[in-house]
């Protein structure tokens, strides 16, 4: 499975984008709640070795795996259904062997092996309805269970995910076409609904959380009160910020304006203690990390290394996009972490991994 590789042929550029983005979510998670700063950390060195090891094991070998992928995912997400940790309304946690994880992150990187291997199968028939109704079908069971758990952001970055494997898989202009003139109605019905009293399509917090982000006024001291205080400590750390691990009472973590900002709202902490500069660098690195992943999409072989970069360049700039548009009130609150930067150890070892996919097929490129 090893392959021997230049080493001048590595993308050490894409190392040095993850490890600078990990080192200022590890400062950050420090200074928003320090107990989480020294799991975070040691949680980025083993996905760091992680990452390294994966990038050099021939990734087409590895996704002959596609069956085990996608059984094992539909297995993890139906023991949190069965067995899962009800936290906050929600049940997304499951303990194996004495470990706590999150099955919905795993879940986004093994569908984007799963998809890698099994659309370079039918590659030649691609645009056929039997195909494109196959792919649809096999994504159907775990979108279900991560809905069900219910986390409808997730579910949504898969089905954005999902859209970007499909186009760079070779989806027809004409069927993009025709799907989007029906989804763009439905989305739009689909949003007139939810925001009606006795609604039934999503959970009562997920639609109040829509109706605080159309009515801030009226949900100030509601669910509109973190974002509310979100965007107040971005704009109070104006262009350097208050300073690293600073004594202000009026900020957000030591005034507690915040529950748990090492988590959905690190952006917060980001802005209000580095500043529009230290903010810019995160949305910076994000985007470079993301574009990169592109371009190693582009440059790619096979059909496969092309799907796996799209998918990981995809998940990181969606997911970074969606996150820092909740912090600034842009968008309604999602519950979706900053990649690299949040804490949490699934998705953080879950992004390493498919990182390490990604140098992988950068590798590789070289052999065109």
């Amino acid at each position: 499975m090893l392959k021997q590789y230049k080493i001048r042929d590595y993308d050490f550029k894409l190392v040095i984008y993850i490890i600078l983005i990990t080192v200022i979510g590890i400062l950050a998670i420090g200074s928003a709640n320090g107990e989480f700063q020294g799991r975070q950390m040691a949680g980025a060195c083993a996905g760091l070795v992680i990452m390294i090891c994966l990038s050099l094991v021939d990734y087409t070998l590895i996704l002959k795996l596609q069956w085990v992928f996608y059984i094992l995912n539909l297995v993890l997400l139906i023991l949190v259904q069965l067995f899962g940790d009800d936290a906050g309304g929600a049940q997304r946690w499951i303990q194996i062997a004495g470990i706590r994880f999150q099955p919905s992150e795993t879940a986004k990187i093994l569908l984007i092996l799963f998809y890698a291997e099994f659309i370079m199968i039918h590659k030649e028939k691609f645009n056929t309805l039997k195909n494109i109704l196959m792919f649809i079908v096999f994504l159907i069971p775990p979108w279900l269970l991560v809905y069900k758990q219910p986390d409808l952001s997730t579910s949504i970055m898969i089905l954005i995910v999902f859209a970007v494997i499909m186009f760079v898989g070779g989806l027809s202009t004409r069927v993009v076409v025709g799907i989007m003139a029906v989804v763009i109605p439905v989305a739009l019905i689909f949003l007139s609904l939810v925001l009606q009293p006795d609604q039934n399509l999503i959970k009562d917090y997920q639609q109040t959380r829509i109706l605080a982000f159309l009515h801030p006024e009226e949900y100030a001291n509601a669910e509109a009160y973190q974002q509310n205080n979100s965007v107040m400590a971005i704009g109070s750390g104006q262009l350097f910020g208050k300073g690293y691990k600073n004594n202000e009472i009026t900020s957000v973590k030591n005034g507690n304006f915040i529950s748990e900002p090492q988590t959905d709202f690190i952006f917060a902490i980001v802005g209000e203690e580095f500043g529009f500069v230290g903010s810019c660098t995160v949305i910076v690195l994000l985007f470079q990390i993301s574009m990169e992943c592109f371009s190693v999409a582009r440059r790619s072989r096979e059909l496969s290394g092309t799907i796996i970069g799209a998918g990981m360049g995809a998940l990181v700039g969606a997911q970074g996009f969606l996150n820092i548009g909740v912090a600034t009130f842009l968008l309604p609150n999602t519950g979706l972490p900053l990649p690299f930067v949040s804490y949490g150890l699934t998705s953080l070892l879950s992004l390493f991994i498919g990182m390490g996919f990604v140098l992988n097929v950068s590798l590789q490129c070289s052999k065109n």
